[in-house]
């Protein structure tokens, strides 16, 4: 089986995570092994330099802009979040029990530029009763984009954990 990248984007609070972990117990039970599937965010290091200021970890509509806003300054000024994202493509390309990681990018530019220089394949995470945020830049766009697989998470858990299943069939069929 290849390595496979995925670009992973939704609304807060659809079930991109769940979703992420429903993939990895199945490919670890498809695969027999472990630590096969890596999940991280392009505001994960943003994350950590906010707390350091001062950022309590709640996500209210205040403290989403103000993530997006840190990561916007932080990409302005020297790129961060995205050679993060760099540094996290190479571990795990580098790992031969890894084979896919999952990248949380909002920003349909950021999502353009991951797919062409990581080869990424796009996934959208939707759930109808779910409103858009829209408060921010970052969360207003998830929609600008024309993804490669979407994901309806309007169900129950078990349908999720089957249309994860149906994605690894996918994703391994065409390789």
């Amino acid at each position: 089986m290849d390595k496979n990248i995925f670009i992973i984007n939704g609304s807060g609070g659809v079930g991109k995570d769940t979703f992420v972990e429903l993939v990895s117990v199945e490919l670890n039970n498809k695969l027999k092994r472990f630590h096969t599937v890596i999940n991280f965010s392009s505001v994960d290091k943003v994350k950590q330099i906010a707390k350091e200021i001062g950022w309590n970890g709640k996500k209210s509509e205040k403290d989403r802009k103000f993530l997006s806003d840190l990561k916007i300054l932080t990409s302005e000024y020297c790129d961060m979040p995205f050679e993060s994202m760099k540094s996290k493509v190479t571990e795990f390309m580098e790992d031969e029990e890894n084979k896919f990681l999952f990248l949380h990018i909002r920003e349909p530019e950021e999502i353009t530029r991951a797919v062409k220089e990581f080869r990424a394949k796009t996934v959208l995470i939707i759930r109808n009763s779910v409103k858009h945020i829209t408060s921010n830049m970052a969360d207003e766009n998830v929609f600008n984009y024309n993804y490669d697989f979407v994901i309806d998470n309007s169900g129950t858990k078990e349908e999720l954990n089957n249309k994860a299943k149906d994605f690894i069939r996918e994703v391994i069929e065409n390789e």
